[in-house]
């Protein structure tokens, strides 16, 4: 449903939301995906699960037991004149899963994902420095989504002296200077999310199909196959952002303006500055010359111009085809080609552009694919940042923050009400798990029990009264066990109670008691909540094999529930714009 279609619709707004938060309108606080994150995380733990819609709530392999559910997802956005903070289970939105350690699928993946008690911090106010920072394993930035970005690498390189790569679940690394593309060599243990777990944090490493499809980025959702696949009708919009990266930029998907400054220019895929080193466009021919040098970029990342014997790399073949590792691409911008003329984005996989949320202009990375959708190299981000990536994991929130957003289980309780028959028909966002009790009142001081005890149905929840009164009243009363890592807020006690004016009216009302509500600004120095360490916290960078459903309507409906809410309190501003 399209929030900003309802009619008949009384709508009750928080009145604890006060002016200071009305006016934020900086993306990088805005574009999380809090408010939908209401339902566990799921995930399917064999093709066999997946063909029967099969999906579990806990589970346990290798690094990543979840022996209790855990939400998915964003749980908290708050932020300081400098910083933004994002808390976060790590885990998708969309059904994860499964891995297998082969393309055959005969092979168990060695761990499930977990909840990784994420803490994460971003810069409000980019700088640009003149020498760059190489990106690092592990998170280089999160999704919007709440789930790890990292680079294009998956920490193993080939090792000249015994002519072998390196490979997970070995002691060494490799010598460092010819490097496994991670999706070339581990696209086989993603799941249809494109997404696998290092030790148990799940993550991104290209292309984000699920993400994508639930922004609606132009990708398709086959409810048969649980699989995900790039729409083949015309891009007409510009991609949203899908993340955040350590230096404070944006990573959007991979549709942008044809005219860099342009908003009014067509909407089309960027393309990337990469190519292989297959003899074309000026690339050297690695399958005649063999991996005797590095590109030019990649001279630059290592700090060294030319290579012995000992540092060669293995002859192309079908074991180590072209595209195997980082450095059997070149990167345009060195062999004379023009950017904005010849390939659209820079070595760093971005540029300089207007973007819907930044209209005046921004520096933003975009994900390169193929046209069909397949991950195309540099994937999310070349091997520097372009900003100074000042963000990254912290243990606390050692200054004064304002919350901006909350996600479940305390999150702040939107109700709104549509009339229905004599009666009225209510919903409220909730958290699964969760049990609501219902109440009327005719003057918002003696209430009377319509329903002790409602059952969440997961992100939102719904009630059809006999008869419409002046109030309602809705409240957490019980929640089943959950991982608490991660969340923040008492759930029990959150109550809404707005006043309904009846058919086709709006109104304002709604109170959010026993935890803070979600847009406060009133502003405390906050240490971290969290006290156990997760499964993941000691996970290793490198990768090893990650999200397959579509997020149910329970997703779609709770982020239009909550959206509509908003944008009433910001002017209609919706989420994320």
């Amino acid at each position: 449903m399209n929030p900003l279609r309802w009619s008949r619709l009384a709508v009750f707004v928080s009145l604890a939301a006060p002016l200071a938060a009305q006016n934020v309108t900086d993306p990088r606080i805005t574009s999380w995906l809090a408010d939908a994150a209401g339902n566990y995380a799921r995930l399917y733990q064999s093709d066999a699960a997946k063909s029967a819609g099969t999906a579990s709530t806990t589970w346990s392999r290798g690094s990543g037991t979840q022996s209790s559910p855990a939400y998915a997802g964003v749980t908290q956005v708050s932020y300081s004149s400098d910083w933004v903070y994002l808390r976060s289970t790590g885990l998708g939105y969309h059904t994860m899963g499964p891995w297998y350690g082969n393309a055959a699928h005969t092979q168990t993946f060695p761990n499930f994902p977990a909840n990784t008690n994420v803490l994460y911090r971003l810069p409000r106010n980019p700088t640009v420095p003149a020498t760059k920072t190489l990106t690092s394993a592990g998170a280089i930035g999160y999704g919007i989504d709440g789930v790890a970005l990292f680079d294009n690498r998956d920490t193993y390189s080939y090792t000249n002296a015994s002519g072998t790569d390196a490979e997970p679940g070995s002691t060494a690394r490799g010598d460092g200077i010819w490097n496994r593309e991670a999706y070339a060599n581990e696209g086989q243990t993603f799941d249809p999310a494109y997404a696998h777990q290092a030790g148990a944090q799940y993550h991104y490493h290209a292309n984000t199909p699920a993400l994508r499809h639930l922004v609606g980025d132009h990708v398709d959702y086959d409810a048969t196959t649980r699989s995900y696949r790039e729409s083949a009708t015309a891009v007409t919009k510009h991609s949203p952002i899908l993340g955040w990266m350590a230096d404070g930029y944006p990573i959007y998907g991979p549709y942008g303006y044809s005219s860099p400054l342009s908003a009014a220019s067509e909407v089309r895929r960027l393309t990337s500055g990469y190519v292989l080193r297959n003899g074309g466009t000026g690339t050297t021919n690695l399958s005649a010359t063999g991996r005797t040098t590095l590109p030019a970029w990649a001279q630059r990342a290592q700090n060294r111009t030319t290579l012995t014997a000992a540092q060669y790399g293995p002859a192309v073949s079908t074991t180590y085809a072209l595209g195997h590792y980082l450095e059997d691409y070149d990167y345009l911008g060195d062999l004379g080609r023009m950017q904005g003329v010849d390939f659209d984005l820079d070595q760093f996989n971005g540029r300089f552009c207007v973007t819907p949320e930044f209209p005046s202009g921004t520096y933003a990375y975009f994900v390169t694919i193929e046209a069909d959708g397949t991950p195309k190299f540099p994937h999310l981000i070349g091997r520097w940042f372009y900003g100074n990536p000042t963000g990254g994991a912290v243990t606390s929130v050692s200054e004064t923050v304002t919350e901006y957003d909350r996600g479940a289980p305390a999150a702040a309780l939107t109700l709104t009400g549509t009339a229905s028959g004599s009666g009225v028909a209510l919903q409220w966002n909730s958290a699964e798990g969760a049990t609501y009790k219902l109440e009327s009142s005719s003057d918002n001081a003696t209430f009377a029990t319509l329903s002790s005890s409602i059952t969440s149905g997961g992100a939102t929840t719904s009630y059809t009264t006999a008869a419409t009164a002046a109030y309602f009243r809705v409240t957490l009363t019980a929640i089943a066990t959950y991982d608490t890592n991660a969340t923040v807020g008492t759930p029990v006690g959150t109550t809404a109670t707005p006043h309904y004016t009846g058919t086709g009216s709006t109104a304002t009302g709604a109170t959010n008691g026993a935890s803070t509500p979600a847009n406060s600004t009133t502003t405390t120095t906050t240490t971290t909540p969290t006290t156990t360490t997760s499964p993941a916290a000691a996970a290793s960078a490198s990768s090893g094999g990650g999200g397959g459903g579509a997020p149910s309507g329970w997703f779609l409906a709770a982020f239009s529930l909550i959206a509509f809410a908003r944008a009433v309190r910001l002017g209609g501003r919706k989420l994320g714009k």
